[in-house]
């Protein structure tokens, strides 16, 4: 089923309702998606297999988006990162501490999130070209 073309993300976003909606949203658009609940839970799937990108929220229980940020960059270097949050004080933060990461602020649309992703690897087809 895992296509070497599939893009893998994974989702980690502790409100079920809203990990839902992303990961079915994102799937539609054609993506891959490994979902879980929280940032410690991200880990493991890091350490196993590759992922293109990070979709993490920032505010969870355990290990924060950006310190699951910071993991990923040791574990997956080559893994984009993407945020999500409710919290613009939250937002700030993030820019600061993993400014190649973008964020993106609750409420969205699940069009918006998607069309962000593509946006992400477009550009980095366009690095490749």
């Amino acid at each position: 089923m895992n296509r070497s073309n599939t893009l893998r993300i994974l989702l980690a976003e502790d409100e079920e309702a809203m990990r839902g909606y992303l990961a079915r949203a994102l799937e539609n658009a054609g993506y891959e998606v490994v979902a879980v609940d929280r940032g410690t839970a991200a880990i493991p799937h890091l350490e196993k297999s590759h992922f293109d990108l990070l979709l993490s929220d920032i505010v969870m229980p355990e290990m924060d988006g950006i310190e699951l940020a910071q993991r990923c960059n040791d574990l997956s270097p080559r893994t984009k990162v993407m945020f999500i949050t409710g919290f613009a004080a939250v937002s700030l933060k993030a820019s600061r501490e993993q400014p190649q990461a973008k964020v993106l602020s609750k409420p969205f649309h699940l069009r918006d999130i998607v069309l962000e992703v593509e946006r992400m690897f477009d550009e980095q087809a366009q690095v490749r070209l």
